[in-house]
């Protein structure tokens, strides 16, 4: 009897899903067959107005009830129209599940979530159900497919036991993907959760799956179910895993800027900007626990607030994203600073170069245990898409992982090719780094170029440069002092001018409105102070230094946007112009400055190698020339330093070339005290 009644209630079911279908997506169902799409995307609240009764099974039952409206679509007098699948969207609010609080009382339940993806798999085949033979009788058993290892039937109704003979299967097309929680939802100090999601037929068609890369933030709705845990022995568990079968997964467009904020809280904003000391407060709001640090503080700021991205005709795009590197004595601050920023910026992540490899600040492939295989995994680079990671002890990272950084920081992509995954993420992310000097200390009288153990190549991608140093000063430490017992006093004393809060959502409301333009002023500005600075280069034995590159130029214009947005201004004015040019040369003359000639000579820090330095090299490379050819092959380096001390250089500067000879393969000492060329 009951089975009657439940068959009842099946078919009653369908035919009210097919006069749903009939009066709302009929025109839709068609088109999609004719496209050969085997979906149908549904909004939930429109069947949830048509009838609440279905609307409410479908949510506590939710693999009967798509079962019933699939079943619907077949009744239908249309061709194709045959394993149509249906995917829902618009869930009501009261079904939207934090990864965090999903427990064994949602299992078979229909939710949505939301979070980003981290991990990815390839796209395999899945058995969903297979038929078998009975050798003896010629039985036809059908198996489901339900759990992660394949199920063959263990007796016929014959009596026979095993060794059953596979007629046919059924396949779909599946991927796994982990989908973690939003950093910008997690209060402090919070782990993000994961969870596992199968994604199966047109979820994984290639249109979708390009839509589904790690990084991308993303809404799923679907079916909470268990997962048995297989132990090594073949045993399974008690515990059990959870996870979630996607019935729809939809790309979340925008920003990560995009925060809310209230009518009050924009008018406080406003407020902020037309104040005309509300550039001072956004600064000193920016780390005030943290003594000094002006010009460190106003360009972390600028760089919150970031430039414009340009995409050119040509496809080539121009960063609007800043990368600052601090290099500073232990003790400094750095570590703070970074912190900070990382609580104001609205999406911030925090790692350090001593627990973080390439592959965790970029991507990597790693094992998938969820669809066996490989899967490729986004760091926190790709993670912080949109936002601003922050990378603390940067020197501490291996050579290996610190190159993993290049193509993001410049191209703002992330590349892997690797266990036969290739894949290209994006990246754009605003990077703010710390170090620590060569020698752990900086030598006030030694080039600070030479003590940032960095590569050059590296060290070229960041905008800004600050180097930190801690130096005694009688009136400078008794400030400090005083200041930082104070705080220890009364911990509460040294509150920002402007919120955390409200900093936040400024620094959005910035990014999320303003696009500011440069005006002709603001140009010309920018263009003299290029062209004058190439100017001032001199020249050393031939050799021009060159004070200022290209690179300097975007970031002047990047600085430039940078403060115009920090007024909520969309016009880049020379007063801009001329805030940008007065960090880069604050920057350019602490990393730049070349003692010898009393210039600044910007490949001091990109090339390692300064105009100077290169003279020198070239001067010493004649001189090897010449002899070779009065004296013979090998030459006596004695000889060498004689003949250039006859030019005007001195010894060490002798030696310093020589060194950097022997390590770009020009010269070899065949014997000790002797050179020969290669």
């Amino acid at each position: 009897m009951e089975q009657a009644i439940s068959k009842i209630d099946v078919i009653e079911q369908i035919k009210r899903f097919q006069d749903f279908i009939d009066s709302n997506y009929y025109n839709s169902l068609l088109e999609n067959a004719r496209k050969g799409n085997r979906f149908l995307l549904v909004d939930f609240s429109e069947l949830s107005k048509y009838d609440p009764d279905l609307a409410t099974e479908l949510l506590d039952s939710p693999e009967e009830t798509i079962k019933a409206i699939e079943k619907s679509i077949e009744q239908f007098d249309v061709d194709g129209l045959s394993n149509f699948k249906i995917r829902f969207y618009n869930l009501p609010q009261s079904q939207h599940m934090l990864i965090r609080d999903i427990r064994s009382k949602h299992i078979n339940r229909l939710f949505f979530i939301d979070g980003v993806i981290r991990r990815k798999s390839d796209v395999r085949p899945q058995v969903t159900s297979a038929r078998f033979e009975c050798p003896i009788c010629g039985n036809i058993i059908n198996v489901l497919q339900l759990e992660g290892t394949f199920r063959e039937p263990t007796r016929c109704g014959c009596g026979r036991k095993g060794k059953f003979v596979m007629l046919d299967k059924e396949l779909i097309d599946a991927q796994g993907i982990v989908v973690e929680e939003a950093h910008e939802n997690l209060e402090g100090g919070e782990q993000p959760k994961r969870i596992n999601v199968l994604l199966t037929d047109d979820l994984v068609s290639p249109l979708s799956e390009k839509r589904t890369s790690p990084g991308s933030k993303v809404e799923v709705v679907g079916v909470v179910k268990e997962v048995p845990i297989i132990s090594r022995s073949g045993a399974k568990s008690t515990k059990l895993d959870l996870m979630i079968d996607a019935n729809y997964i939809k790309p979340v467009e925008g920003t990560f800027y995009e925060v809310e904020i209230s009518e009050e809280e924009e008018k406080e904003i406003l407020e902020i900007a037309n104040d005309p000391k509300g550039y001072e407060k956004l600064v000193n709001s920016m780390a005030p626990s943290i003594y000094g640090y002006e010009k460190i503080k106003e360009a972390l700021l600028l760089q919150l607030m970031g430039g414009v991205r340009k995409v050119r005709m040509d496809k080539i795009v121009s960063r609007g994203d800043m990368h600052i590197l601090l290099v500073g004595d232990p003790g400094s601050g750095k570590s703070a600073l970074l912190k900070r920023i990382t609580q104001i910026a609205p999406k911030g992540r925090y790692v350090s170069g001593k627990g973080v490899s390439g592959a965790g600040i970029t991507a990597a492939v790693v094992r998938d245990e969820f669809l066996s295989g490989w899967a490729l995994e986004a760091g926190a680079m790709v993670l912080s898409s949109d936002g601003l990671v922050c990378v603390d002890e940067l020197d501490k990272m291996s050579s290996e992982d610190r190159a993993a950084m290049h193509e993001a920081l410049e191209n703002q992509t992330v590349s892997i090719s690797k266990a036969n995954i290739q894949a290209t993420l994006i990246a754009r992310t605003t990077v703010l780094a710390a170090a620590n000097p060569k020698f752990g200390r900086f030598d006030p009288y030694g080039i600070i170029a030479d003590q940032i153990d960095l590569p050059p190549t590296l060290i070229n991608r960041f905008d800004l440069i600050f180097p930190i140093k801690d130096l005694p000063e009688e009136t400078r430490d008794e400030k400090m002092a005083k200041h930082i017992l104070a705080l220890h006093q009364s911990p509460d004393m040294q509150e920002p001018e402007i919120s955390t809060e409200i900093l936040k959502k400024y620094v959005a409301y910035a990014r999320q409105k303003v696009s500011p333009r440069l005006t002709d002023g603001a140009l010309e500005e920018i263009k003299e102070f290029y062209l004058k600075m190439r100017k001032s280069g001199g020249s050393e034995g031939g050799i021009k230094a060159i004070p200022i590159s290209v690179r300097q130029l975007e970031a002047l214009v990047r600085l430039s946007e940078a403060s115009a947005r920090s007024r909520l201004d969309d016009r880049v004015t020379r007063k801009d112009a001329k805030k940008a040019i007065e960090l880069l040369d604050y920057c350019l003359m602490q990393v730049g400055f070349d003692r010898e000639t009393g210039k600044i000579d910007i490949d001091r820090i990109t090339t390692g190698i300064t105009a100077t330095s290169r003279s020198h090299i070239l001067i010493v490379k004649d001189i090897i020339g010449e002899l070779e050819t009065k004296i013979g092959k090998a030459i006596p380096i004695e000889d060498v330093v004689a003949e250039a001390k006859n030019r005007g250089l001195d010894e060490d500067k002798v030696e310093e070339s020589l060194e950097r000879l022997k390590r770009s393969g020009d010269v070899y000492e065949p014997r000790r005290g002797f050179l020969s060329r290669i």
